[in-house]
């Protein structure tokens, strides 16, 4: 799988494994956490996920910008490794206020969303910059192998999808181990207080301390309250017991953040200690461009438009992906919490499915994508990526039509019935087989257009452009994450299979229109 490569691609991978497996112990649990513990509404966590989401991929524009200024790629991306881990040190304060108290909960909240913000810049700072720098390892190994002869220069460009669809995988290495880490210690610090795990408990006591709690909300906690204590626990009123609640639930959350601190200085080790292997793309593009004359400048600018054109077309395909895929920490993360028998698993370690996918199916692509090729039936990487939002509207065709079956209401609607309601009208929670299906046609479109689609943008991008369009591609994930919150407000807006249908019908257009670029983008990456 790794012959041929470049050498620099293991520990780069490695490099951004350690950083990924840090990124996602927060990832899993950020929606959930923001709602236990500052008592928000599903919607409004999801504006400040959505905004996170969208920082850290368009501050990799300023990262970029930095690196080409600085022409100093490695210094940047240690930059970005060191400020994700001040970061993480302070998410992992156990900063708490009196929920009904003084009012100093929002100045916690600002402090979280600060500590986000310079995960967000680190992340700028590091994300795109190492993958222009795997871009770069590509690019001079086609310029050696170009030295051998055609049938060479051939064999090396072949490599690049196969090169960066290895370095995707080893980031889902580190997520697939992620999603357990905030949960189990949760679950854990919550057994040394003599609690135990409820996903809906957080949000009950929340309007019990504020006074919000209705006829059906104290149904709901004396349903569940047993549930939730164990015989060490010595109860003296509900208002107590729900202070101490969400205070405890959300400890064992503060303290999972230390492992992601943890990764970040054992990527930045990785990192330091293999940096001589990368190329630097900064000072080779900044001298590659000196050599070109003003005829042969002028002579490239159509070349260049059509590259830009094909680039921008395919970026307004990616918008929508992530608009969708991203689900996974948004409206797919509620109905996990909502509407899935979750009871010995909790909602955020299902999101190690689309890791565990990725790891699984990444070396079975790789060979079917080979067998067709040495049958002389490659697929190109612009019918990849339509095939991937086909693949996409199939997981939300299936959550709709199975949502629309169960005669499924609203999330806010679902998450009041108590458990004689839910019998008299005739629901009941999904099988966790509903998530394992969902997250498998989601890994197998992120499989055809994530790891592709950098792979396209460095086959288009301009010599003398790397940089800004590997930017360019992460600003164009940025306005898909921008985006994302939509999810939970139809979610819990309007019963649930018109939330699906909704992402369904992003996908089916957006499948469509890019297999009607197909030619023309193929013709493109040909020329």
């Amino acid at each position: 799988m790794f012959k041929g490569h470049p050498k620099g691609l293991i520990p780069a991978a490695l490099a951004n494994m350690g950083e990924r497996f840090g990124y996602y112990i927060m990832n899993a649990v950020l929606l959930l956490f923001l709602v236990s513990k500052f008592g928000l509404p599903d919607g409004t966590a999801g504006i400040i996920y959505s905004v996170f989401y969208f920082g850290i991929y368009v501050l990799s524009l300023v990262g970029g910008l930095i690196a080409d200024k600085t022409q100093n790629y490695n210094k940047t991306i240690q930059w970005g490794l060191i400020i994700m881990s001040i970061g993480y040190i302070a998410l992992s304060i156990p900063l708490f206020s009196q929920v009904d108290g003084d009012g100093k909960w929002w100045a916690i909240l600002i402090f979280t969303c600060v500590a986000l913000l310079m995960i967000a810049f680190g992340n700028g700072l590091f994300k795109g910059n190492l993958q222009a720098i795997v871009g770069k390892m590509y690019d001079e190994a086609e310029a050696e192998a170009e030295k051998e002869g055609p049938e060479a220069l051939k064999a090396a460009k072949d490599k690049r999808d196969i090169g960066f669809q290895i370095f995707y995988m080893f980031i889902n290495v580190g997520g697939l181990i992620a999603p357990f880490v905030a949960p189990l210690l949760r679950q854990w610090w919550l057994g040394k207080h003599a609690m135990v795990y409820n996903a809906n408990m957080p949000e009950i006591c929340h309007k019990m301390l504020n006074g919000t709690a209705d006829a059906d909300a104290l149904t709901k906690f004396s349903e569940i309250l047993p549930d939730c204590i164990t015989e060490g626990y010595v109860m003296t009123d509900q208002l107590a017991f729900c202070q101490d609640y969400i205070m405890v639930f959300n400890q064992g959350i503060h303290y999972s953040f230390i492992a992601s601190v943890a990764a970040m200085l054992i990527s930045l080790i990785v990192f330091i200690c293999t940096k001589k292997m990368y190329p630097q793309p900064g000072k080779k593009e900044k001298s590659a461009a000196a050599e070109y004359t003003a005829e042969e400048k002028q002579a490239m600018a159509k070349e260049i438009k059509q590259r830009m054109y094909a680039l921008f077309a395919v970026l307004g395909i990616a918008v929508f992906f992530w608009l969708s895929f991203h689900q996974n920490g948004q409206s797919l993360s509620v109905f996990a919490r909502d509407f899935v028998r979750t009871d010995s698993i909790a909602p955020e370690i299902w999101q190690a499915l689309n890791p565990c996918f990725v790891i699984i199916l990444t070396p079975i692509i790789m060979l079917v994508f080979g067998a067709m090729a040495k049958r002389g039936k490659t697929i190109s990487t612009p019918r990849k990526i339509a095939i991937g939002m086909a693949v996409t509207a199939a997981a939300y065709l299936f959550l709709m039509v199975y949502s629309m079956i169960s005669g499924y209401p609203s999330g806010t609607e679902f998450r009041a019935m108590s458990a004689e309601a839910m019998n008299a009208a005739g629901l009941e929670k999904a099988g966790p087989w509903v998530l394992i299906v969902t997250y498998f046609f989601l890994t197998v479109a992120e499989l055809f257009i994530s790891p592709l689609g950098l792979s396209f943008v460095s086959k288009v991008a301009p010599r003398h452009l790397v940089g800004l369009c590997q930017g360019l591609w992460l600003g164009a994930t940025a306005l898909g994450n921008l985006m994302i919150w939509v999810g939970p407000v139809m979610y819990n807006l309007w019963p649930i299979q018109y939330c699906w249908a909704v992402f369904f019908g992003i996908c089916l257009v957006s499948m469509s229109i890019m297999l009607g670029m197909v030619k023309w983008l193929e013709k493109v990456t040909r020329d």
